[in-house]
C-alpha cells in the first residue's frame, strides 16, 4: 500500500515538473512565433516520443497510467504546435529569400 502511494505520488510530481518545466517555453514560442532556436528533427522526435508514452500509458495493464498518459498529452500537443509554427516560419523565410534574389 505504500509503495503503491509512493509510486502514485512520484507519478504525479513527475508529471507535474515536466508540464511546468515545458509549457512556459511553449507558450513563450507559440506566443512570438520565434522559431529560429528550436531544432526541427527535435521537436519531430519530441512529439513522436511523446505519443508513445501516451499509447503506453493507455495500454498500461491492469490500469491506465493517467500521469503518463496526460503529461505526455500536453508536451505533444505543445510540440505538434511549435512543429508546425516551424514549418511554417521556415516555409515563408525561404520563399522571402528567394523574392529578394
Amino acid at each position: 500500500m505504500v509503495q503503491s502511494s509512493f509510486y502514485e505520488l512520484c507519478g504525479i510530481l513527475a508529471s507535474v515538473c515536466m508540464i511546468l518545466g515545458y509549457l512556459p517555453q511553449s507558450i513563450k514560442t507559440i506566443r512570438t512565433r520565434n522559431t529560429d532556436g528550436i531544432a526541427l528533427p527535435t521537436f519531430l522526435m519530441m512529439g513522436v516520443g511523446g505519443t508513445f508514452f501516451m499509447l503506453q500509458g493507455l495500454l498500461h495493464q491492469p490500469d491506465i497510467i493517467w500521469s503518463l498518459f496526460l503529461t505526455n498529452l500536453v508536451t505533444t500537443i505543445c510540440c505538434i504546435i511549435i512543429f508546425g509554427i516551424k514549418i511554417y516560419n521556415d516555409y515563408f523565410k525561404k520563399r522571402r529569400e528567394q523574392g529578394k534574389k
